[in-house]
């Protein structure tokens, strides 16, 4: 068994996943509070095939990436927009998705709908300690937000954001549109803590580096490529030793 064409494939799988996830935080350069995907190499554990006896022949380690979303906090960008929040320490806004489930973001770049609740930019309602936040259509007055997350209407209050945080948000899974979701058993929300403020007229800007980023593609294809050669020139080996073999009468 050739264990280094089995090495040099699972590295260019490796380096693939790495691009993709390069991509992803590429393309969500300008989505506000977006958290981008790092990654890591590991070694795994391989086996070749059974022998004739049941047994394998040989043990060998192949590389592997390994996902993880980081949680740095981004620079905040002030906007002047009423209905533009960020967080500015750890926390999330909890929204309504859909089918009832709830998702986190720390995208704030929220506005109204017809309803006059306030929603995100998919129309998916933001979420206060009292379900959905709703606004008095009627009322010209301006809409602020304390620090603490409690919105009012003039001296009308509105409701308390649910601005929440997790014990290991590393858990939590991305989904479309930069949300996270809590799928992992036993991942309970809980309030945010006294360091962690909401700022209205500003947005988070995303914690990726688009030169960061294309330096890593640029080191991850530089990569990828040398372990095409080196997976071509076992191939050619092969190839030539079965052809010599072939030949022997």
């Amino acid at each position: 068994m050739n264990v280094s064409l089995y090495q040099a494939a699972a590295a260019m799988n490796a380096q693939s996943r790495w691009q993709e996830m390069i991509t992803q935080n590429l393309s969500a350069g300008t989505t506000p509070g977006f958290r981008r995907q790092d990654v890591s190499f590991a070694d795994v554990a391989a086996a070749s095939p059974l022998d004739g006896n049941g047994n394998t022949s040989a043990n060998f380690m192949i590389p592997v990436a390994v996902a993880s979303t980081s949680f740095q906090q981004g620079q905040l960008r002030p906007t002047g927009g009423s209905l533009d929040f960020a967080v500015e320490g750890s926390g999330f806004f909890t929204v309504q998705l859909p089918n009832g489930d709830r998702a986190y973001t720390r995208d704030g770049e929220f506005q109204l709908n017809a309803k006059s609740q306030l929603v995100t930019k998919e129309g998916y309602p933001v979420l206060g300690n009292g379900g959905p936040v709703q606004f008095n259509p009627g009322n010209p007055a301006a809409i602020s937000i304390s620090p603490t997350g409690q919105i009012s209407q003039g001296g009308d209050i509105k409701g308390h954001l649910q601005v929440v945080t997790f014990s290991n948000p590393g858990q939590l899974t991305p989904t479309d549109y930069g949300y996270l979701i809590a799928d992992q058993p036993n991942m309970n929300p809980t309030p945010v803590t006294a360091d962690t403020a909401v700022r209205q007229g500003f947005l988070e800007a995303p914690n990726s580096s688009p030169t960061g980023e294309m330096s890593g593609l640029i080191d991850s294809m530089r990569i990828f490529e040398a372990n095409q050669k080196v997976l071509q020139m076992q191939n050619d080996r092969m190839g030539q030793t079965i052809t010599s073999l072939g030949g022997t009468s």
